[in-house]
């Protein structure tokens, strides 16, 4: 199943990547120099009238940012265009720093696009530190008055490469009603302690790739909120941060289901959680399915395998009332590694909706702490358990 599904987004990789070289000799630069971009100046007009030009250009363009440090404010690169579109970075593209600045959760968007490219060697410094301290997203998890970073809505067929992003304000990069699109060789960079800057945030998509990238921040590294759909994560080196997450889920209305997620060939270092699954208590009915984690390094990881139903920060629901959200055919295979607590495996299901075909197979999670070995704990789930286990497969509790 993961060398399928590995071969098929190396597929579309290479499709992209030949249609580009194809064309390469029909496209049309829009360098941003040629629009008055100067370095270290403020180029929002600049590179927005250049990716205007490129998007009406009836063949295939390209949007050059030279090596240089430019600083741009709010802007959003609309299609559809008349052709396939790549938007070059060189150089260092900076936010403003003052939060204040902004008027709502953008800093630069890129919305109902076909066949875009984004590339480059360039980064997107974000300039969170000037943030964090002033927001309310230690008592509010969702930042609502700080900018995501780099936004893709309705986007499709396209890919993201090789571009860094340091120090968002809130999320790194946000993926919204898009398909077909594959982050490849990203970098993502932020503090331990920086406050929800996830580092990329999936919802409502399908086909979505994640692949050989770096990603260390002060909140999960890849985290699918609902509507996420055939989502492939491998050769991601996690840490630190929240590790990968699906959820959490439940907490509004009519969210859409949680399917068909493959995260393969990861490593996870010194991050709070490893590969959890988490929805809030007294929620909304919801589901998340086919999920399954495969050939997982666990480096001093709080918590490598995790099912949270109880999932309640800052005290924002009645936890005593169970999930609504179904959790089923979850699979953990060749899961190995340190964990920095003792309960190294937790899966805590609904007892209004226990948890169905969760499967653990070749475990090797070991705890070094002066209060014995690693151990498990299960709450209303009968787990499917093959091949070796350490810490030894969880004792099954229901509760009434």
């Amino acid at each position: 199943m993961g060398l399928e599904l590995n071969a098929a987004a190396i597929s579309l990789l290479l499709i992209l990547l030949t249609s580009t070289t194809t064309i390469n000799a029909q496209t049309k630069v829009f360098d941003v120099r040629n629009y008055g971009a100067k370095p270290n100046d403020d180029i929002t007009p600049a590179v927005t009238e250049a990716w205007k030009d490129a998007c009406a250009y009836p063949g295939s363009s390209k949007v050059v940012v030279p090596a240089a440090v430019y600083w741009v404010g709010t802007v959003k690169f609309l299609g559809p265009c008349k052709g396939p579109i790549e938007f070059n970075v060189l150089g260092s593209i900076n936010s403003p720093g003052d939060p204040n600045y902004f008027n709502g959760d953008l800093w630069i968007g890129f919305e109902r696009i076909d066949h875009l490219t984004m590339s480059g060697t360039g980064d997107f410094d974000g300039q969170g530190g000037t943030a964090w301290g002033r927001s309310n997203c230690s008592k509010n998890s969702y930042c609502i008055h700080l900018p995501i970073s780099l936004r893709f809505d309705f986007v499709t067929n396209s890919i993201v490469r090789d571009i860094t992003s340091y120090d968002s304000k809130q999320f790194h990069i946000n993926v919204f009603g898009c398909q077909n699109l594959t982050f490849d060789h990203v970098t993502i960079r932020a503090p331990e302690n920086s406050p929800n800057t996830d580092g990329i945030h999936i919802g409502h998509s399908t086909k979505i790739n994640v692949i050989n990238s770096k990603i260390s921040t002060g909140d999960d590294c890849v985290s699918l909120g609902d509507g996420s759909q055939d989502i492939f994560i491998q050769g991601v080196n996690c840490g630190p941060g929240h590790g990968i997450s699906i959820g959490s889920l439940g907490k509004y209305q009519n969210e859409q289901p949680v399917s068909k997620v493959r995260v393969i060939g990861c490593t996870l270092s010194n991050t709070k959680t490893g590969v959890r699954i988490k929805t809030w208590p007294d929620s909304y009915p919801g589901s998340a399915s086919d999920i399954h984690f495969e050939n997982i390094i666990m480096e001093n990881v709080d918590t490598p395998i995790l099912i949270d139903q109880e999932y309640c920060p800052w005290n924002q629901c009645k936890s005593q009332n169970p999930s609504k959200v179904k959790i089923s055919n979850v699979s953990y295979k060749n899961i190995r590694g340190t964990s920095r607590t003792k309960v190294a495996v937790k899966i805590v299901c609904s007892k209004a909706l226990p948890c169905q075909n969760v499967e653990l197979t070749g475990i090797d999670l070991k705890y070094n702490g002066k209060d014995g070995p690693a151990t498990s704990r299960c709450v209303n789930v009968n787990p499917i358990i093959g091949g070796h286990q350490n810490p030894p497969a969880c004792t099954i509790k229901t509760l009434n």
